[in-house]
């Protein structure tokens, strides 16, 4: 496949896929020679804010369906990362002879640049965000994007200028990889996720475990010493050709991973190895909630240290970052009652990440789309912390079936009357948490419209 942009005059490439990727992959083909047509199932309809983004672009459309016909035509179909690789019209084009990939395995051959890549089910934004803040405040260039934010393709389009590249990647993102070579890897952790796109818990690992499929001396991977599945991925041959952090927050763990480097956190401290010197940053005035939250520190921080990060850069933004939004992010108090966004929760380890956060007395809302997901695995932090749960969408049967005798509960037509029956349950002390547990799109465009609501109707209340 192309690993020149000069390869790309004249070539016949198919981009299947009209957001926000789609529209800045065509443009860079385009840009470079190519002869592009665009392939989705949406109507031009519905495609109309996109198709005015293309407005001047040279392009050939296929819209409203796939033909087999346009497929077969081509010398490259590039797949934009929410497109699944199984669907049998991409089987009948490989069968065919034609090259099938993902946009981010495709752009990725056209980099230089040293990339940060991060993976994981949850925290992969907040690390990418710390680790890109923590580099930039020592007077480093970077350009931040991939999963969260712009896609690799918008950084071809110039000026191509950063020092490194750090790249949130998800396991979307991963499918297609064949050559990516990332000189640093941070894996977060790894939990049940996407079990509408996979058929398995081991396809998703799987697709994750393809971010070491390229690794060499030259990479260093950032692991996850307190996640069991992360630890059981680091016994991979393939994870072991390079240098290996561990971040934990397991006091009994220092002697080992200060050996090797890495860092630890204890008490208001994380102590940290990554050349022959043990250094310390304190941890007493961090505004981001939860204990999650230092372990995403820990591993941005390695990142950042080992690429060269000041010490002083480094403490200034832990002290200063509030987090990320629709990440436990804190809407406002309401009568004694404290409301908390966390809708980029959209699996099961993420809302027991949040539920981590708080002591008791929690009215919790969850339920979205039905992922096919499993909610038994935090039964006993129900049982302890939320007073009423109550459930909403698709999936608020599989919840209530999972985790609903455990608290009180109810399931709720609507979002709004969920909101509302929340605020009506709480009293002072209560804390009314969203953290679904499941992706927003049978009620909403994305987690962010599903936040954005919630946070709307919450300040609403008087």
């Amino acid at each position: 496949m192309y690993k020149d942009v000069s390869e790309l005059k004249n070539q016949r490439i198919l981009v299947v896929g009209m957001a926000r990727t789609g529209v800045s992959l065509a443009k860079f083909l385009v840009k470079h020679g190519a002869q592009v047509t665009i392939s989705d199932h949406k109507s031009r309809a519905e495609l109309a804010n996109y198709l005015e983004l293309m407005d001047g672009v040279q392009v050939t459309y296929e819209l409203g369906g796939h033909t087999p016909k346009t497929f077969l035509n081509q010398d490259l179909i590039v797949l934009s990362p929410g497109i699944s690789p199984n669907l049998k019209i991409f089987d009948y084009a490989r069968s065919q002879g034609v090259k099938v990939t993902g946009e981010f395995e495709f752009c990725s051959r056209f980099i230089k640049e040293p990339v940060i890549a991060i993976t994981g089910t949850n925290g992969k934004t907040t690390v990418a965000h710390l680790t890109h803040l923590f580099l930039k405040e020592s007077g480093i260039n970077t350009w931040l994007g991939g999963n969260y934010g712009a896609p690799l393709s918008e950084y071809l389009m110039g000026p191509q200028d950063a020092q490194v590249l750090i790249c949130e990647v998800s396991s979307f993102m991963l499918e297609h990889v064949e050559s990516f070579t990332p000189r640093y890897v941070i894996f977060t952790n790894l939990a049940e996720n996407h079990l509408d796109r996979y058929r398995n818990m081991e396809e998703y690992v799987n697709a994750k475990r393809k971010i070491f499929l390229n690794t060499n001396q030259s990479t260093t991977s950032i692991l996850n010493a307190d996640d069991n599945a992360v630890v059981e991925l680091a016994r991979d041959p393939a994870v072991q050709r390079g240098r290996i952090f561990y971040f934990s927050r397991k006091q009994s763990l220092e002697p080992q991973i200060m050996n090797i480097g890495g860092a630890v956190a204890i008490k208001d401290k994380i102590h940290v190895r990554t050349g022959p010197e043990i250094e310390y940053f304190n941890l007493s005035n961090i505004k981001m909630k939860g204990t999650h939250s230092i372990e995403n520190i820990m591993a941005a921080l390695l990142a950042a240290r080992e690429f060269g990060a000041k010490h002083e850069a480094i403490q200034n933004t832990m002290d200063n970052f509030a987090g990320m939004p629709h990440r436990l992010e804190y809407v406002r108090r309401v009568g004694g009652v404290e409301f908390y966004n966390d809708s980029k929760a959209t699996n099961v380890q993420a809302v027991r990440r949040a539920l981590d956060a708080f002591d008791e007395n929690v009215i919790l809302i969850m339920g979205g789309k039905d992922t096919n997901l499993t909610y038994t695995p935090i039964v006993e932090i129900i049982r302890r912390k939320v007073k009423t749960l109550i459930l909403i969408g698709e999936a608020k049967e599989r919840i209530n079936r999972d985790i609903g005798d455990f608290a009180e509960t109810f399931l709720i037509g609507t979002f709004e009357e969920a909101v509302l029956i929340a605020f009506q349950k709480s009293r002072i002390g209560d804390t009314v948490l969203l953290s679904p547990g499941c992706s927003s799109f049978d009620m909403f465009e994305n987690y962010v419209e599903r936040g954005n609501y919630f946070k709307e109707i919450v300040n609403k209340f008087r």
